[in-house]
């Protein structure tokens, strides 16, 4: 009897690896990224004169943010830590990145492109978008909260935040928490470490 019940309990240990051992394993891999937002549909023109909605990035961990190409402070900053993050996943068709013009009377596709070309862009998936400038600023201060407006009284007219926004192939816009559990809804785009957190979590989506 006593063999017999050694065998039972051998059996429901093994049935129950089988069940939980693919949970554990599926617990501990999956991204461990808040979901604090659904991008909003959307429609410009990129650099290239073409039609990009936010159905054009689903499937992609695609990234957000903001500027103007005449910006004389924060931009070039920021467009130049996005290059980096473009040259870390170099050759990877599932990266996206999406730049919003908040000066889109100026920003034409034509000045765009000679902006991706001044920062080389190589990305196939990185859109310079520009249209509607209500459209785009509903977009940003509605949509993903990030605050952009009109300020004459600074130098370039035009004032922002230097934060990017993930963005996963659901079109779920995602975040981490810090060490008390609470979320960081954006990334730095201005800073190394902000950069690299982003890289971090950018695999993970991955």
């Amino acid at each position: 009897m006593k063999d017999y019940s050694y065998i039972g309990i051998t059996f429901i240990i093994l049935l129950f690896g089988i069940w939980a051992v693919p949970k554990i394993v599926y617990s501990l891999s999956k991204p461990n990224l808040e979901v604090i937002g659904k991008v909003p549909d959307f429609s410009f023109i990129n650099q290239d004169g073409e039609t990009i909605t936010n159905k054009d990035y689903i499937r992609k961990v695609y990234i957000v943010e903001f500027f103007f190409t005449t910006c004389p402070s924060i931009c070039p900053i920021m467009n130049r830590n996005m290059v980096k993050i473009q040259n870390e996943f170099f050759g990877n068709p599932n990266l996206g990145i999406a730049s919003f013009s908040i000066d889109p009377v100026y920003d034409t596709p034509a000045v765009l492109k000679e902006y991706a070309n001044n920062y080389k862009i190589t990305n196939k998936n990185w859109n310079l978008l520009t249209g509607d400038k209500d459209e785009i600023y509903k977009l940003a201060n509605e949509g993903f909260k990030l605050y952009v407006g009109v300020n004459t009284q600074i130098e370039g007219g035009f004032e922002h935040s230097g934060l990017f926004a993930l963005i996963d192939q659901e079109g779920n816009i995602r975040c981490r928490k810090d060490e008390n559990e609470n979320p960081i809804f954006y990334y730095d785009g201005l800073e190394s470490e902000g950069i690299q957190m982003l890289i971090e979590d950018i695999k993970k989506l991955l």
